[in-house]
């Protein structure tokens, strides 16, 4: 039968508001911004984008659960997502639950703050992808079976990894300059595993909807169901299994409902599940289907961001670098503090989409970090952050016990 595995990523950070030099060592709230129109109002992001695109596609797919038996999804949900949703709009928790429930919805395992820690501390990455396991647990009821690193920055280390910790699969890009003349559309083994596969995102498929649906400029443009159809079918005569993987955000948010994006999507469904032969599939069935094909090794590290799919959006500069690096060099200091709200502040600052802001990419990149990005300039983002960081530190100082205290 031919699959479509749909999966979905929800993600929001903490971003830190227009943080001033003249704030350090008094101000150690990093994340409220109460100027309406400066800074990182972050309560004021997430009511927009839930209002636009997390509510009504979140009922648009508890719709689609309820009309069809056959549809399935999976969804992978940060943990400081999750923080934002339970603190300003408790409801989606609700619609979460409520698709999850049906027991056709899969929840996908990764780092509670969207962190790069992977490739700065094995000890932290082990720690956040525990701690948004037992949140999922707490809140849905599921185990992760499956692993996301962020932003789907995968190389060879990270199966590794989620095969020892017992994940039957991971999630990564479908790029053409490690995959060849071969297909996406296969459930692989991953390179040095015995029994982890590997699920390739189909970026064509894909991008379709997530970047050209609502591109006027676009050949193909408008992108209408029975011209997707036509090419999902002559996708699968490579291979059965076509995974379609986009930020959730792309419904509503990225492609504003005017577009008719809600309305495609719920047509697509309908008429895949209109043929027989085509199914719906969760990440774990995927994995289990039995078309696996020889393996694929991923030795230097791919994303799915970017003309490059690296790592360079978010660590390509010099600013970019030295924040990153600054950060996880606190963690022995953070975490033996023992203080939860600083170690809360400090995880936030791993999210990547603080360096992601400092990206100084241009041309056909640029366009996308800037829209993403709270401020004026890449500059301005690291000035912030960098700021903050050094409030951490003012705070971690005032922790120590002074000399004198220390008995001989």
């Amino acid at each position: 039968m031919r699959s479509l595995v749909l999966y979905l990523h929800m993600h929001q950070p903490f971003r830190v508001k227009h943080y001033s030099i003249f704030a350090v060592g008094h101000d150690h709230d990093y994340w409220t911004d109460k100027d309406w129109y400066a800074g990182a109002n972050n309560e004021r992001v997430f009511k927009k984008v839930a209002e636009k695109s997390y509510a009504p596609m979140l009922k648009l797919l508890l719709r689609c659960l309820e009309h069809f038996p056959e549809f399935k999804l999976s969804l992978s949900i940060t943990g400081v997502w999750l923080e934002q949703a339970e603190t300003w709009a408790p409801e989606l928790i609700t619609l979460l639950q409520k698709m999850t429930e049906t027991g056709r919805v899969e929840i996908v395992g990764e780092t509670y703050y969207h962190s790069l820690a992977f490739f700065y501390n094995r000890e932290e990455f082990a720690s956040e992808v525990a701690e948004h396991r037992a949140k999922i647990q707490e809140l849905f009821g599921q185990t992760p079976r499956v692993l996301r690193n962020t932003e789907l920055a995968y190389n060879d280390d990270v199966a590794s990894w989620a095969e020892e910790h017992g994940y039957r699969g991971v999630l990564a890009e479908g790029w053409d300059k490690i995959l060849g003349d071969r297909s996406p559309n296969y459930a692989y083994s991953a390179y040095g595993c015995k029994e982890l596969k590997l699920l390739l995102r189909n970026y064509r498929r894909s991008d379709d909807i997530a970047f050209r649906f609502s591109d006027k400029r676009w050949p193909e443009w408008p992108l209408t169901v029975d011209k997707y159809l036509a090419w999902l079918y002559e996708d699968a005569e490579r291979g059965l299994l076509t995974n379609l993987m986009m930020d959730f955000e792309t419904f509503g948010e990225n492609i504003w409902r005017e577009t008719g994006i809600f309305e495609f999507f719920e047509s697509l469904v309908e008429r895949w599940l209109g043929d027989k032969a085509n199914r719906f599939l969760t990440v774990s069935e995927a994995c289990n289907i039995g078309s696996v094909q020889e393996s694929v090794s991923m030795p230097w590290t791919v994303s799915w961001a970017d003309a490059e799919r690296d790592l360079t959006a978010w660590l390509g500069n010099s600013m970019q670098q030295e924040a990153i690096s600054a950060v996880y060099e606190l963690r022995d200091e953070v975490l033996a503090s023992n203080d939860t709200e600083l170690i809360t502040d400090w995880r936030r600052l791993l999210t990547s989409d603080h360096v992601y802001y400092m990206c100084t990419k241009y041309f056909q990149d640029g366009d996308v970090h800037s829209y993403f990005s709270p401020y004026d300039s890449p500059f301005d983002a690291f000035s912030y952050f960098m700021n903050s960081l050094r409030d951490i530190k003012t705070r971690l100082a005032k922790a120590k016990p002074a000399a004198t205290d220390i008995a001989p």
